[in-house]
């Protein structure tokens, strides 16, 4: 009996000594980092996210034949073994055409998430540091925008400046703000009394080094999972605003425009704007299962 009991005492004791060791080793990066590796949902969005970077880089690769390949013989053709997405309208493969479009719709998500942290950052940092009327003008000014929801924003915005990439990212980027600035400032108020920032106040830091080296990067936590948020709401509003006409046009395979593109003629041939669709739906649940798993991952109440 003792010869039972003592190889599963000898296990306890040596899994509390692991344990011991990487409580007293172990960094919040590490924690979290650890907390995240836990979760597989999180970890099958990162893996797939990734898959779809890598074949926008290799999209030459891939297909080499380009996007506006067109072949009037093979056209509206059924998926088969030589076109696995089958074919549209202009003989077009569209496989070929979804892996082109994630060089057009990952890079547009990643620039109206970068330029509109960017913006609302700043406005969000300067009024949680400065509070009182600073904060009370700043605010109120991106209650008016938030009046508005961000898609609609942006739909008014690019009907507007007309169509393009130019105007269809800062439509995205003016809608985008009052999120950021929202996250930023309650990121920052989180910060703003703990006793880093009083320390660098009385070392006589300056405004700029106060927010940008002591404020925002002990705030990163909830601004990165808002920011993967953002780029999978970018792209799909990217791809909402194309197939109204008013985002990206074609022959650009952005995916919008491919469901557009296949609209009249998908009761004949449903495939020229299933695969798009489903290139979509993969893509943002991909970054909504990401940011899941970073929220749960940088969550301090999960320590």
């Amino acid at each position: 009996m003792a010869k039972r009991i003592t190889p599963a005492i000898e296990k306890i004791e040596k899994k509390k000594a692991r344990q011991k060791k990487e409580r007293l080793t172990s960094t919040p990066f590490k924690e979290a980092l650890r907390r995240f590796a836990r979760n597989k949902l999180a970890i099958a969005g990162c893996v797939v996210f990734a898959l779809l970077i890598l074949i926008a880089i290799l999209a030459p690769v891939l297909a080499p034949e380009g996007y506006d390949h067109q072949n009037y013989s093979e056209m509206n053709q059924l998926p088969s073994l030589r076109h696995l997405c089958g074919t549209d309208q202009y003989g077009r493969d569209i496989l070929a055409r979804i892996i082109w479009g994630t060089r057009v719709s990952l890079p547009i998500g990643l620039i109206c998430c970068v330029t509109g942290l960017i913006g609302g950052g700043f406005f969000g940092a300067i009024a949680a540091f400065f509070g009182g009327k600073v904060d009370m003008v700043i605010m109120r000014i991106m209650d008016v925008f938030s009046a508005v929801p961000s898609t609609l924003m942006a739909i008014a915005i690019a009907a507007s400046l007309g169509t393009g990439m130019f105007n269809l990212i800062l439509a995205m980027t003016i809608s985008r703000i009052p999120i950021m600035a929202r996250t930023v400032r309650a990121a920052v108020f989180t910060v703003r009394g703990n006793d880093y920032v009083e320390s660098a106040v009385a070392m006589g830091a300056s405004t700029f080094r106060q927010i940008m080296t002591h404020m925002l990067p002990n705030a990163m936590g909830p601004i990165i999972v808002q920011a993967t948020f953002s780029v999978a709401s970018s792209i799909l509003a990217v791809a909402s605003l194309s197939y109204i006409g008013l985002g990206i046009s074609a022959p650009t395979p952005e995916w919008g425009s491919m469901l557009a593109s296949g609209r009249e003629v998908f009761r004949q041939y449903p495939h020229i704007i299933l695969f798009p669709g489903i290139a979509i739906i993969i893509t943002v649940l991909s970054l909504n299962l990401l940011g899941d798993g970073l929220r749960d991952a940088l969550d301090p109440r999960l320590k």
